[in-house]
């Protein structure tokens, strides 16, 4: 049985952020805790959003890492709970929307992190009584801010998964303002992290068709955005186009994603300096071509309907245009030149067929598919 929601509240506008006192009042939250990193601050997005909320009293936790990790869940917890706060505020990418999302288990459940993972059996664990969450993401990428999970760098260092509905965020402030002032490689990497979003649950064989519309008008947008955006940071409506294909990659993919995403969540673990969007970027190429033979795959012509809002010239070009793509964004050439080693090949696999994107890709892959992928990525 298939089952489909959608998905949480979204104020999407330019200046949306000023809705932060409303959206609090309105999911119950006095006192937030503000998840956040020190790139957001030094940038002066944080501010803006401790400006909007006026009257509202507050705490800070600006130590988030570019990968989220149990450490910091545990610091930002003690905070939560030192200054006696009752909901959270996620301000930031992809990484402190995922550490918000840890401290909104960890501090309503007992026992370690992992006991929450979903690989670990954890989901059904995860309650009602996580805390309340509003996401402000300030990056056009992982679409955590509409999405169930979190992706964590537990302690024991696997990166792993944590999926309930009840750590879906409250609400969505998605304030394509506060992406102006992105850098081109950070836009670049994080909107190649939502095409991939995008396309792997396009190609997902679950029977979800409004994830699927969702998904394929999230890819046209971010397509035809992405490039313009990271040319010309202030391109407001190439910003919100690609916010909006981020926002929707992440309402689609409850569908399931796929072999990118194990690849890339392994291999971050891996090496957690590794940027996530980029390396779904440099993995896209060989799992579409893997992908292409998947029965559900050809069937649906789905590699062909993906060309043709890509502007693509047929199924077969995708993965040299989605190269060239790479190429024209400033991006790596492949996992090589992001230092990558052969001998990391066995470790990134073991991550990969454990991980809970793997059986959700349209084929079923091995542990000699998956190196055939590494080695074509490289």
């Amino acid at each position: 049985m298939a089952f489909i929601y959608y998905v949480t509240q979204i104020q999407f506008d330019f200046g949306a952020v000023k809705l932060l006192p409303q959206e609090c009042k309105r999911v119950g939250i006095t006192r937030p805790l503000i998840v956040t990193d020190q790139g957001v601050k030094a940038a002066g997005v944080l501010q803006k959003a401790i400006d909007a909320l006026g009257s509202i009293p507050y705490a800070v936790f600006d130590q988030t890492p570019s990968n989220p990790t149990e450490a910091a869940v545990r610091a930002a917890v003690q905070i939560y709970k030192d200054q006696k706060c009752d909901g959270l505020i996620a301000v930031g990418g992809g990484s402190a929307i995922d550490c918000a999302k840890g401290v909104a288990i960890a501090a309503t459940h007992e026992g370690p992190l992992t006991h929450y993972a979903t690989i670990e059996g954890g989901s059904p664990r995860i309650t009602d009584k996580a805390a309340p969450l509003i996401a402000v993401p300030t990056t056009s990428g992982t679409g955590s801010e509409v999405a169930r999970g979190a992706i964590i760098i537990v302690d024991d260092h696997r990166k792993l998964g944590f999926h309930s509905w009840n750590l879906v965020p409250r609400t969505a402030i998605c304030d394509p303002e506060l992406t102006l002032g992105l850098p081109p490689k950070l836009t670049a990497a994080t909107g190649m992290d939502a095409i991939a979003h995008c396309m792997e649950t396009f190609m997902s064989a679950a029977f979800n068709p409004p994830a699927d519309g969702i998904a394929l008008d999230g890819l046209e947008r971010g397509w035809a955005n992405i490039e313009r955006a990271t040319r010309n940071g202030s391109d407001r409506e190439a910003r919100s186009n690609l916010m909006s294909a981020s926002m929707q990659g992440a309402m689609a993919f409850q569908k399931g994603l796929g072999c990118v995403h194990s690849l890339s969540h392994s291999l971050g673990g891996v090496n957690p300096q590794l940027h996530h969007g980029t390396l779904n970027a440099m993995f896209l190429p060989a799992v579409i071509r893997f992908n292409g033979e998947a029965e559900s795959v050809r069937k649906d012509h789905r590699l062909e309907r993906m060309a043709r809002v890509m502007g693509a010239g047929s199924a077969a070009d995708l993965p040299g245009v989605i190269r060239d793509m790479n190429a024209r964004l400033g991006l790596p050439k492949g996992l090589a030149e992001m230092g990558v080693q052969r001998d990391w090949f066995g470790k990134i696999i073991e991550g990969a067929l454990a991980d809970h994107c793997h059986k959700t890709n349209p084929r079923l892959a091995s542990a000699e598919d998956y190196e055939r992928m590494l080695a074509e990525s490289m």
